[in-house]
């Protein structure tokens, strides 16, 4: 081989390998979402003979009469776009995208599938940062989706949307083909939202899950594989009772055959099962509407301020779960018991954790929850001093939450290990004052599931001949609050204050 050729064929072998250098580093294919791509529109078939004839000059047309317009239905959805317009290279052409791209498929689907299974008339409409007046009455519940990380809101954005959400207002999250880079942001933003409330998974108890549809499984599909079933995935941020703020991170879908069409790169739900799971989300932001407006509005306890000398103070157990969902509940019930009886009644709630040393200058204790929560160990002797000693506590799982309920009865095992709760019997001192309680009435959410239940159904733990724990698996607090919370599983709220007088009074009293 001549010196020539031998350069040659060096050349070559460089720039081959420097091919393969380029393509190894090249960067991973952007994500294509195939839901934006909109169908084709069907052919339009037209006859000449549906066409007007030419009139013959110089006649003048009759004027038709048309059909008035039917005024829009009102809108309920407000589809939220946050993308701001660039330019990239595609092609070798420069091509105007959107930096955060969004479908509306879904949510057309949805309001159309809702409308015909609630028999109800709601539209969806689009809106902006810069046009929505964040007034929920406007557009009660907020919807953004992508699958793109979601653009980091600005503090006065946030500032208007947090206001938005305590007014009564819904947002929910939904991540297009389950794409991790919208979920991850969102998650950012939330907590930007929200910095000391907790994005939670939600039990299989809440009414998301059976609001209209009862919802156990859901069928997924990841890529192309089979399809499985899994139990129903939702975040959620709770305001009071309600879910706020709704991240779904696996695509809801009410729009794509995922059965016949898998989605390279994409997690999602079948599409019936996303309807349905979307018709709930809709149905419970209808019904909590009006609680979620009551529960926002602050209310102000001129006494909040003064000295508690001889007069009750209540103290409220801040624990590692959803710890405070009714915080109109004890300042309306001290409310209640200054009108209804003699008992001499501050207004004022104090709250405290179980490892504070001031927790025994409290005689009586309250705890409530929406969701599990587990007690240090230092936090569980603490309260076994505490009622061992004397103390009183009262508790309730808020609205009647399953989760809550566990968790009590277990941390209360680890308390009291030799002791258990049990029924209070219609005969105890706290049902005989001051109202003498032997009936009670109950939510509609329990009285359609139990048509017959008309008694009390407090348990309690006596130590040393007194009741140290009274127990509601009931909501008791719901009701003290008044507001009308729709998926209450608890006492009407006549009842819930009568027994909470009842509770109180036994607890100053023994």
């Amino acid at each position: 081989m001549s010196q020539r050729n031998g350069l040659i064929l060096i050349v070559l072998i460089l720039s081959g390998l420097a091919c393969l250098a380029g393509l190894s580093a090249a960067p991973a294919a952007e994500f294509e979402n195939p839901k934006v791509k909109p169908p084709r529109a069907k052919p339009h078939r037209r006859s000449a003979a549906e066409s007007l004839p030419p009139l013959p000059l110089p006649a003048t047309p009759l004027r038709r009469s048309e059909r008035k317009r039917q005024p829009a239905p009102p809108a309920f959805v407000g589809m939220m776009k946050l993308g701001v317009s660039g330019f990239k290279i595609r092609s070798g052409k420069r091509v105007k995208i959107s930096q955060f791209p969004t479908t509306q498929v879904d949510i057309e689907n949805l309001t159309r599938h809702a409308n015909n299974k609630l028999k109800i008339r709601y539209r969806y409409m689009p809106t902006s940062l810069s046009k929505f007046s964040w007034d929920p009455t406007e557009l009660p519940l907020l919807y953004i989706t992508g699958w793109t990380p979601m653009p980091e809101l600005p503090d006065d954005t946030i500032a208007k949307l947090r206001r938005y959400l305590y007014d009564g207002g819904t947002l929910v999250l939904h991540a297009q083909c389950g794409r991790g880079e919208f979920t991850n942001s969102a998650v950012k933003n939330i907590a930007k939202l929200f910095p000391k409330r907790q994005l939670v998974n939600l039990d299989t108890d809440s009414p998301l899950f059976s609001a209209y549809f009862r919802i156990t499984k859901m069928r997924v599909r990841r890529n192309a594989e089979s399809i499985k079933s899994i139990p129903p995935i939702l975040k959620a941020v709770y305001l009071g009772c309600r879910p706020a703020v709704i991240l779904s991170d696996i695509d809801l879908n009410c729009s794509w055959d995922v059965v016949k069409k898998p989605i390279d790169g994409g997690t999602l739900y079948h599409k019936d099962d996303g309807l349905a799971l979307g018709v709930n989300i809709i149905t419970t932001t209808l019904a909590n509407f009006q609680y979620a407006r009551a529960w926002g509005r602050q209310k102000q306890y001129p006494e909040q301020a003064k000295a508690s000398r001889d007069q009750l103070v209540l103290a409220q157990i801040i624990h590692s779960g959803d710890w405070d969902p009714t915080p109109h509940a004890l300042p309306n019930l001290m409310k209640y018991i200054q009108n209804q009886t003699t008992l001499n009644v501050q207004f004022k709630r104090q709250t405290i954790r179980l490892d504070d040393l001031d927790v025994f200058k409290h005689p009586v204790l309250y705890m409530t929850g929406l969701r599990d929560f587990k007690l240090t160990k230092q936090e569980v002797q603490r309260l076994r001093t505490y009622l061992t000693s004397g103390g009183i506590l009262i508790a309730d799982a808020a609205v009647g939450k399953k989760a809550f309920d566990v968790a009590f009865r277990r941390e209360l095992k680890r308390v009291l290990p030799k002791a258990g709760l049990k029924p209070i019997a219609l005969g105890a001192a706290v049902y005989q004052m001051p109202y003498k309680i032997r009936t009670v009435d109950y939510a509609e959410t329990l009285k359609s599931s139990n048509p017959r239940l008309n008694t009390p159904t407090l348990e309690g733990i006596t130590i040393d001949g007194q009741l140290g724990v009274i127990y509601s698996p009931v909501g008791l607090a719901a009701g003290w609050e008044q507001l009308g919370f729709a998926y209450n599983r608890g006492y009407s709220d006549t009842d819930a204050l009568r027994l909470g007088v009842n509770i109180f009074a036994y607890a100053l009293t023994h």
